[in-house]
């Protein structure tokens, strides 16, 4: 297996000399020109408002209209679909919930693909396969672009506020200039290696946050029916080595915690379906390279009993 992948990254790095790198980088580094964004969720809007922020002139799509008004008011120009948005602009970010999606949006119909102007740009920060993104990569190569993978970790309010991380594969040689437009939205981008590298990392990384979140949520659960106040346990983890994210960012127990889900009805932040689907993909990653990974297992079992139960439209937590 290790040889094949090796064989295909090498593969990968042919190709990619019919990209003529000197347009993208010259494209991609002109300051302030117009940038796209597809995808304005609850992680897409907050994402490209930033980008607006920043002084970037904006020209977004949504598949959902009404979620494009907010942008619309702040200044940015509102397309019908995603190859309106790649005539326009040759750097393009695009936030989507999933790989069908990422397909539908890149390569359909109405694709961005369809009208890509040679040298773009195109950034994917959805969380999907990273075998899709590597096949998003050699169509994008086609049409003499560039496609690069820079999954986020830090949910809803680090979109807000621009302190997302991001995690970059592609073309080292596009990572400066993918970063000018990621620092706008993020407090972190770290370029992790080849075309689906970032999306290995953010499929780890949520693997543990969704196995850290139901260790606290177990914990606050027993103490609570020990008789501890939910707030002094969690003062009390925080200082103590049971400290994670989940306990003092992101605490699952209504009431200990202002500004997360958990104190407003679980609305908002990252739905228990895109978790589930997250840990969907782990399952299968770590199938395909033989790794053992119980916990995530039994995590990606709970989500998805959670989803069956009536809460997929809730928050992780």
């Amino acid at each position: 297996m290790a040889a094949v992948l090796r064989g295909s990254r090498n593969l990968w790095g042919r190709s990619l000399k019919h990209v003529d790198f000197t347009l993208v980088s010259s494209r991609s580094m002109a300051s302030k020109t117009q940038v796209g964004f597809i995808g304005l969720g609850n992680m897409g809007k907050p994402m490209a408002k930033n980008l607006l922020k920043h002084g970037y002139p904006v020209i977004a799509t949504d598949v959902f209209p009404e979620s494009c008004k907010e942008l619309q008011e702040l200044g940015a120009q509102i397309v019908d679909n995603p190859a309106e948005v790649a005539d326009q602009a040759d750097r393009i970010v695009t936030m989507l919930p999933s790989s069908p999606n990422v397909i539908e949006v890149y390569t359909g119909p109405n694709g961005i693909l369809k009208k890509v102007k040679k040298g773009s740009l195109l950034i994917d920060s959805s969380t999907i396969d990273p075998a899709v993104s590597k096949e998003m990569a050699v169509a994008a190569e086609k049409m003499g672009a560039v496609f690069m993978d820079a999954p986020v970790s830090g949910g809803v309010g680090a979109a807000s506020s621009g302190k997302l991380t991001f995690m970059v594969g592609g073309v080292e040689e596009e990572f400066t200039a993918a970063q000018e437009l990621l620092t706008c939205m993020g407090a972190n981008v770290v370029y992790c290696g080849a075309v689906g590298t970032g999306q290995a990392a953010k499929i780890c990384n949520n693997m543990l946050l969704a196995i850290g979140m139901i260790g606290t949520s177990e914990t606050m659960n027993l103490g609570i029916r020990l008789g501890l106040d939910p707030k002094l346990l969690a003062k009390i983890l925080n200082m103590s080595s049971g400290r994670c994210w989940s306990s003092d960012t992101y605490n699952p127990v209504p009431g200990v915690m202002e500004g997360v889900p958990s104190g407003n009805h679980y609305q908002g932040g990252f739905g228990t379906q895109l978790m589930a689907k997250d840990l969907g993909l782990a399952q299968t990653t770590a199938t395909n390279t033989k790794t053992p990974v119980p916990l995530g297992s039994l995590a990606h079992q709970i989500y998805r009993m959670m989803c069956a139960r009536g809460y997929a439209g809730k928050d992780f937590s």
